[in-house]
């Protein structure tokens, strides 16, 4: 008997739990045929970022412009919008090409932290075409005076205004770095978040000591940064209304397992399509049927959970005692 590798997400029917997430890949129509070929059950889309449709505007050039009169570095900072990824409608008109060119569900992505060019642009993605959106809510405070308080309310009052303004399910994947994430997860569902996608990257600039220059750093992912992500997954599982999917760390069909298990409903990769090429995820697919067959297990509902800490009454006594056994266990080489 077949397994069956079938999973909800956002609403949406998959065919698997593999998911291409944003990523360079995701710019060409050409690599978006590829990885539904290669069995990518469903695309997240590169970033509209919040950025571009301020120069749609002119918001940023004015700020620029004003900006570095004051500060004569602060332009360089940011790069030329006009040539990043796509405009705003390029952008749109992309997510028309490609569910034009795919059967699977495509998932558009929006990077900002504001609420006006959101909900306009999420309106569009939607009648663009778009069978979800990703609010990809990169924000760093640095204003000493800003409260974690504060942050929080900016993030669910951008999530209540999308969900707000659009039918189509939305998802807001998140960073990890919140003072009580078990809280701030159920303030997301209170918003009328559909899904939570854990975790976003954020990327650390380095310095060239030799230009004396901020310089962009990207390091790929690899298996360890899954475990963070595990953690979370497992302890929120049915605790919440909204779908979990796993990003950052997934590389391999054990890995695929592993987030199914703590309770995720998909599991998306970037790093290890860029490492090894879109085939990769033929070899996943494959080797995620071994796995299931040799275990015994019928089909990814069936796993969906099984490790997660749903059937424990103190989550926290839970992670006391995992902490302790962790510490427990190392032994010093003599």
């Amino acid at each position: 008997m077949a397994v069956d590798l079938t999973t909800g997400y956002l609403g949406l029917k998959l065919r698997t739990p593999l998911v291409a997430s944003s990523s360079p890949f995701c710019k060409d129509i050409g690599n978006i045929l590829r990885l539904e070929d290669a069995g990518a059950s469903a695309i997240v889309l590169h970033s509209l970022f919040e950025e571009q449709i301020q120069v749609e505007s002119g918001e940023l050039d004015r700020f620029l412009t004003e900006t570095s009169d004051s500060y004569g570095e602060a332009s360089s900072y940011f790069p030329e919008m006009g040539s990043y990824n796509f405009g705003p409608e390029p952008y749109l008109n992309h997510i028309r090409k490609a569910k034009e060119s795919v059967d699977v569900p495509v998932i558009g992505s929006l990077n900002g932290v504001s609420t006006g060019g959101w909900i306009r642009y999420a309106q569009l993605m939607e009648q663009a075409g778009a069978d979800a959106l990703e609010l990809n809510i990169y924000y760093m405070p640095t204003d000493l005076e800003m409260t974690a308080q504060k942050v929080e309310e900016m993030y669910f009052d951008l999530v209540s205004h999308v969900k707000a303004s659009v039918r189509i399910p939305v998802s807001i994947k998140l960073g990890s770095h919140f003072t009580a994430f078990a809280h701030f997860a159920t303030r997301m569902d209170a918003a009328g978040a559909d899904g939570l996608v854990l975790f976003n990257r954020f990327y650390q600039p380095d310095f060239d000591l030799d230009a004396l220059e901020v310089v962009p750093n990207l390091v790929l992912s690899d298996s360890h940064e899954l475990r963070l992500r595990l953690h979370w997954a497992a302890l929120l599982y049915n605790r919440i209304r909204p779908d979990l999917a796993i990003t950052g760390g997934v590389h391999t069909a054990e890995d695929v397992v592993k987030g199914v298990m703590s309770g995720a409903r998909c599991t998306m990769m970037t790093s290890a399509l860029l490492r090894h090429g879109i085939p990769y995820l033929e070899k996943i697919e494959e080797d995620l049927i071994d796995w299931m067959e040799e275990h015994e297990y019928e089909s990814i509902r069936q796993m969906r959970g099984s490790m997660s800490a749903q059937s424990v009454a103190e989550p926290a006594a839970f992670e006391r005692a995992n902490y302790m056994k962790v510490l427990s266990s190392y032994t010093l080489k003599s």
